[in-house]
């Protein structure tokens, strides 16, 4: 069992060193980006303890894939299973509960912490015999998988609507809305394999264009029934309900490119890194999006021609 945790730690720092970062610097920026971001947001929203409680779940069920699970009580055996799964829990839970409580968030602390002794008895295993219907075309293929595997967070950020229409709060509608953007953005965590992009007959630049067209079409319908809302009750606000919007939108496109800025391997830590300093000084993004646009356009010449 210690030997898992330890291959884990150096396979960490190896992605480090492939993104030319010493592990030292990376955590120490890593930490440093997640204090000052979630004191951003709690700053910013009354219900960034939500968010917090959210981001923090989707982690702990990212752990509880039925093959991976299988892999693990295979090698380890069942009881050093269970303890590495708790574990792991305890590792991914702690900074957000930490984060809680220090923000007097001591009910969703408590509920976090033990929600993740809970998911670590469970293994999700998908049933591939059923196929959930989307509204997006197949070409798209990120919005195909990932709106398979988020659907039920859409549902949620329009009810959180209609609670902000309710309760006149609408710093609770702006964050649905911007919970939808969120979801879209992990749409693209992912780099596709090579393939997927070098069958494509466009040139690097028309392909990243197509890529943030298709982004833009296939987002905007899911954010606009909260925005129409938004507007409709709260008309005085309508600047600032378009200027998020065209905010969320900015952002999805700075994730597309950072991903093919780092392609064919997953984001690296410095993009990363811009996009936490953008949701400081949103502005920025009009210097981000060309500066990625342009790196994206050199990863992608190995690919398309």
């Amino acid at each position: 069992m210690k030997e898992y945790f330890i291959l884990q730690y150096k396979m960490a720092n190896r992605r480090l060193w492939e993104a030319k970062i010493n592990p030292v610097i990376g955590y120490g920026l890593g930490a440093m980006g997640f204090v000052l971001l979630s004191d951003y947001l709690f700053e910013q929203s009354t219900f960034a303890k939500y968010l917090v409680v959210l981001v923090a779940l989707s982690l702990l069920f990212n752990l509880t894939h039925t093959n991976r699970n299988e892999f693990l009580q295979c090698t380890f055996g069942t009881k050093k299973f269970r303890q590495i799964r708790v574990i792991e829990n305890i590792i991914v839970s702690t900074p957000f509960v930490g984060l809680l409580l220090y923000h007097n968030a001591f009910i969703e602390a408590s509920l976090l912490f033990i929600a993740s002794f809970l998911i670590a008895t469970i293994s999700i295993k998908i049933n591939r015999s059923f196929t959930i219907p989307t509204p997006f075309y197949k070409n798209p293929f990120e919005f195909t998988v990932g709106f398979r595997k988020t659907f039920y967070i859409f549902p949620i950020a329009y009810a959180l609507t209609f609670i902000a229409i309710r309760v006149n709060n609408m710093n609770l509608g702006i964050f649905a809305m911007l919970l939808v953007f969120l979801v879209a953005m992990s749409f693209y965590a992912k780099p596709e394999n090579e393939f997927y992009v070098w069958i494509h007959a466009d040139n690097p630049s028309d392909f990243l264009f197509k890529k943030l067209k298709i982004a833009s079409i296939y987002t905007l319908p899911l954010a606009l029934p909260i925005v129409c809302s938004l507007i409709v009750y709260y008309p005085a606000d309508t600047d600032l309900i378009i200027l998020f919007l065209f905010a969320g939108l900015f952002f999805l496109w700075a994730v597309i490119l950072a991903k093919y800025a780092a392609y064919p391997i997953e984001m690296n830590i410095p993009e990363a890194i811009l996009l936490v300093i953008c949701l400081y000084f949103p502005p920025l993004l009009l210097l981000l999006i060309p500066y990625l646009f342009k790196k994206s356009i050199n990863k992608l010449n190995r690919y398309l021609r």
